[in-house]
């Protein structure tokens, strides 16, 4: 389990995109120069479109060698793999494409053109995880929404209590109703979790989560990294602290 968390608080979105951008920029170099082959868990989400647009426009000036990132996501939305509510879709063209991530070692969660179904697909991710991941992640980045989920794992679904890697999840409260998500699990098996939030709408479950809610409540207060746990804030996110 990691020390208490750490929370930073910034002026407003465009900031907080910044400060993350060119944190995990600093933390990825710094990986890469000691050997290593770093492993991060992409989100979705406006303030995650934000960072991977500065994400493409800092990496120019930074030691990160995109094609020795390892790129996984938390959650996706279980649709066409065209559709414009894909979580990878949007990275893609965000700053993927931009960096010159290596293909083969971006994994996209399945799409309804990979699998049966959403459990099919979570059973797939499964695997690939096994696969290619390295048994923990660097750094995992999680969105937070003002029910206090993570991921695709909402509050009072039997998913925040699944075994294994990945889950299949209907009838999500948030459209579209069908997802696939990692894991509670999987989420903790990290080094570092961020968490990026904006908004004064999400002020309410980032108090609670902080404030020691139970997950099942709050799912996000059930995730914490290994080493260290960051609450990336802007002021109004943070406006009930």
């Amino acid at each position: 389990m990691s020390a208490a968390p750490r929370v930073e608080v910034h002026p407003d979105a465009a900031a907080l995109a910044t400060a993350v951008a060119g944190e995990l920029l600093s933390r990825l170099a710094d990986a890469q120069a000691a050997g290593g082959v770093p492993q991060v868990v992409l989100t979705g989400g406006t303030i995650a479109d934000d960072i991977h647009r500065e994400i493409a426009r800092l990496s120019p000036g930074s030691e990160v060698d995109w094609s020795q990132v390892v790129l996984w996501w938390g959650d996706e939305r279980f649709v066409a793999p065209d559709s414009p509510d894909r979580n990878a879709g949007q990275a893609q063209a965000a700053f993927l494409d931009a960096v010159g991530a290596d293909p083969a070692k971006v994994h996209p969660m399945p799409s309804t053109a990979d699998a049966a179904d959403v459990d099919a697909g979570a059973a797939a991710y499964a695997e690939t995880v096994r696969d290619h991941g390295a048994g923990e992640f660097d750094v995992v980045m999680l969105g937070i929404g003002p029910d206090g989920h993570v991921a695709s794992l909402f509050p009072g679904f039997p998913q925040l209590d699944a075994d294994g890697v990945a889950v299949g999840v209907t009838g999500s409260p948030k459209p579209p109703p069908e997802r696939i998500s990692l894991t509670n699990a999987s989420l903790n098996r990290a080094r570092s979790v961020w968490f990026l939030v904006s908004g004064d709408g999400k002020a309410g479950a980032v108090a609670r989560a902080l404030g020691g809610a139970d997950r099942h409540d709050i799912p996000a207060a059930g995730v914490t990294g290994h080493d260290e746990t960051i609450w990336f804030l802007d002021r109004p996110a943070a406006s009930q602290l």
